[in-house]
Order: C-alpha cells, then sequence, then structure tokens
C-alpha cells in the first residue's frame, strides 16, 4: 500500500464506499476538496468583511456580503461536514451532493460564486473569496471533463480526420437548409 493510498484511506467519510469511481487522479479530487474548505472559510470571513460596505451607504456590497458568507457555507456543507456537525442534517445533504455528477456541482459552486461580482464588482473581498469559490468550481468542472486521450489515440484520431475516415457524409448543416449553395468570391462590382 503506497503512502497516497494510505492518507486516502485516512481522509475517506465514513460510511462512504472506498472504490473508486471514475479516473480522475487523486490530486485533482483533493484540490477541489481542499480549495472547496478553504476557500468558503475565507468567503464566509471575506463576505463579512464585505459587509462593512453598509458604512459607505453601499447597500449591493452589503448584499453581496451576505450572498457569499451564504455561498461560503453551503459549499462548506457540501465538501466539509464535519466542520458544520452540530446542524442535524448536514450529512445526509452532503452525502446527497457526493452521488451527484462533477458537473452539477461545478454548476452549482460556479453560479453560488458570481452574482457578488456583479453587485460589488470593486471590491478585494469580492475577488478574493467568491474567486475562490468559483475556483473549486472550476476545478470540479474539469473534474467533469475527464481524463485526456493519451497522445498514440489523439494521433490516430487525428489521421482517420485527415483521410476522410469518420468524416460525416453531408454537409453538417445539411438538414437546416435543403438548397444551401458554397460562398465564393465574385470580385468587386463592374462600373
Amino acid at each position: 500500500m503506497s503512502f497516497a493510498d494510505k492518507i486516502s484511506m485516512l481522509m475517506d467519510r465514513p460510511g462512504g464506499d472506498n472504490a473508486q469511481k471514475d479516473d480522475v487522479p487523486w490530486w485533482m479530487r483533493y484540490a477541489g476538496r481542499g480549495l472547496g474548505t478553504v476557500g468558503s472559510f475565507i468567503a464566509i470571513i471575506l463576505g463579512l468583511i464585505n459587509c462593512t460596505g453598509i458604512i459607505l451607504m453601499n447597500v449591493s456590497c452589503l448584499i453581496a456580503g451576505v450572498w457569499q458568507m451564504l455561498a461560503g457555507f453551503i459549499v462548506i456543507v457540501c465538501e466539509a461536514p464535519c466542520c458544520c456537525f452540530f446542524i442535524d442534517y448536514v450529512q445526509t445533504l452532503s452525502d446527497r451532493i457526493e452521488t451527484r455528477p462533477y458537473w452539477n456541482k461545478a454548476a452549482l459552486y460556479i453560479g453560488l460564486a458570481l452574482p457578488p461580482f456583479f453587485m460589488c464588482f470593486f471590491s478585494v473581498s469580492t475577488w478574493l473569496g467568491s474567486g475562490m469559490i468559483f475556483g473549486t468550481g472550476i476545478i470540479y468542472g474539469m473534474m467533469a471533463l475527464g481524463k485526456k486521450a493519451s497522445i498514440d489515440d489523439m494521433r490516430t484520431s487525428a489521421a482517420n480526420l485527415e483521410a476522410g475516415v469518420g468524416q460525416p457524409t453531408s454537409a453538417p448543416r445539411a438538414n437546416l437548409v435543403t438548397n444551401e449553395q458554397p460562398f465564393s468570391f465574385t470580385g468587386p462590382p463592374a462600373k
């Protein structure tokens, strides 16, 4: 058993199945979970700082700060439920989120991170706090894309496309317009 396997066994959730369900690298899974956990703590703190915008009568920054704190709380509930064990149904919600595909988590985190940018754009606390939640969404989006093909597979695919193997037999938009003609340049009009 390697050192990484021992660490992953220690970091696994109790009751979770330890079998790998996909081919996402271990470091990317830990990067998503780590950035989500640390970034949500920072987003909560910076959201509180962002709420001080009410002193300057900037209500949109107050709303952005509250949204950022709520987004940080939701991310920490999804990524590190052990931090919120005092709330009743946190583990159930976290387990439900864990069973969803990665692109669902990516869409949730990116959707939670964007509104504070639009409400309080020029605040550094918005950029750092919501930016970390946005980065977590980006990591989960990359995990949803999956593993890149090997160089041999990509070369074979490129060679097949060059040779015309696997090309569609009709124009890509032939089903949209039945009488389409190729574009051609006829030159400037004669005077």
